[in-house]
């Protein structure tokens, strides 16, 4: 699991790499088992074949194009490799691939399809250049390389600032266990440290922050606004704890925070929100 570049955490979630070539596996270990997922995923085999052989609990056989989209799937899902297989798997939140290729996302729940059937002409040419890459960091450079322009034009209108934010944290993360000598979880948070300024936990902090706030103003704007409900949807103990943490990161209490923002010209930052 590779990270994509910053520019890209809210388009793509990782790049997967797996590779059984040279190894000595029985039938058994040639069945690939994935959990039920939002995500969706373009997928290339530059060597040996894969079949879906159970969508939950009916089995099926359906072959994988050599260049194919996968869809979000409800549950899980066990495909097969008959002989030994290379392949990469880019996997993007379902917001990007509906922005990019204007499919609607619901058509493709529990499928896999060829990547034409989604995407135009130039996607494609794209994928076969890829496929003919000579190694795994040349091809997901053709990938960023060809995405990262497209995503620059729908990425406002397909995810919040609020997701952005947490994206480019997650994203940090997974750069962080992948760089330098050791992968432990103080030399992560080390480095983390060191690219952010601060640890971890206080990223997610404000990330959880931010996106309770910007559900609580949508909620203060109609005057439907429970803070007991926005502090369980957020994930805090309580509206206690959530209220410790904004008065943390604001130095205002949540309602005093959209009292300003509503009424105080030296709130205007807070006013700046994808809605």
């Amino acid at each position: 699991m590779l990270a994509p570049r910053p520019s890209l955490a809210a388009c793509v979630r990782g790049h997967i790499v797996r590779s059984t070539v040279g190894l000595e596996l029985d039938h058994e270990q040639r069945f690939n088992h994935f959990p039920a997922s939002p995500l969706c995923a373009i997928c290339w085999l530059f060597q040996g074949d894969a079949a879906v052989v159970r969508r939950g609990d009916r089995w099926i056989h359906e072959a994988t194009p050599r260049i194919a989209l996968i869809g979000p799937h409800s549950g899980p899902v066990v495909s097969h490799n008959p002989g030994a297989v290379e392949a990469l798997m880019v996997a993007m939140t379902p917001a990007a691939v509906q922005a990019l290729s204007g499919v609607s996302i619901s058509a493709l729940i529990n499928r896999v399809v060829p990547l034409e059937d989604v995407f135009d002409a130039s996607w494609l040419t794209m994928a076969q250049t890829v496929l003919q890459a000579p190694d795994d960091a040349s091809r997901i450079h053709l990938v960023e390389e060809f995405l990262e322009p497209r995503w620059a034009l729908v990425r406002d209108s397909a995810v919040s600032r609020a997701d952005r934010f947490r994206y480019w944290v997650e994203n940090l993360g997974l750069r962080a266990l992948q760089s330098g000598v050791g992968s432990s979880l103080r030399q992560a948070e080390r480095r983390i440290k060191h690219w952010a300024g601060m640890p971890m936990r206080d990223l997610r902090r404000m990330v959880r922050a931010e996106d309770a706030f910007f559900r609580a103003a949508l909620a203060y704007e109609d005057g439907s606004l429970d803070l007991a409900g926005v502090a369980a949807d957020g994930g805090y103990a309580d509206q206690a704890h959530m209220c410790r943490e904004v008065r943390r990161i604001t130095g205002l209490s949540p309602v005093a925070l959209l009292k300003a923002i509503e009424q105080d010209e030296m709130y205007w930052v807070y006013r700046l929100r994808d809605v």
